[in-house]
This record gives C-alpha cells, structure tokens and sequence, in this order.
C-alpha cells in the first residue's frame, strides 16, 4: 500500500498550497486551519490502519479517515466559495 501512502501525503501537501493561496481573514483562518488539520489527519490515519490489532480496529480507523475526507469535501467548498 505505498502507493496510497504517498498520495495521501500529496493530498496533504496540495491542501497546504491551496491553503496558502486564501486570502487571510478572521473568518477563513479558522477554516483553513481545519482544513490543514483534516487533510494531514487522513494520511496518519491510514497509516494507522496499516499497524490495526483486528478487523474491527482496521475498519475503525478507516472509517475515521473517510469522515475527514467528507470534512476537506465541505471546508474546501466553503473556502472556495468566500
């Protein structure tokens, strides 16, 4: 599963340039914040899924890694959109 590893560190590393293209306001620096949180948050926790002690730990962990995903969904649709 390297591959996936990898992706999900460029998928980070992209929602940090787009981060950095927002314009600085109140507002938006909380979300962006969330977003950089969110997007590092799904490459730990695959690679957290990798090291699961069962099954149910592994689905768990990826469960986590899909509500961040739907997270950076709806947080890059608003930033966008400001």
């Amino acid at each position: 599963m390297q591959d996936l590893k990898s992706r999900t560190k460029k998928f980070a590393v992209e929602c940090w340039k787009f981060c950095e293209q927002v314009p600085r306001s109140r507002e938006l620096d909380a979300w962006v914040r969330q977003l950089i949180r969110s997007s590092s948050s799904v490459g730990a926790n695959y690679r957290a899924s990798q090291r699961a002690k069962s099954t149910a730990d592994f689905i768990n962990k990826l469960k986590i890694v899909e509500e961040e995903v739907d997270e950076i969904r709806l947080l890059a649709r608003v930033i966008s959109r400001s």
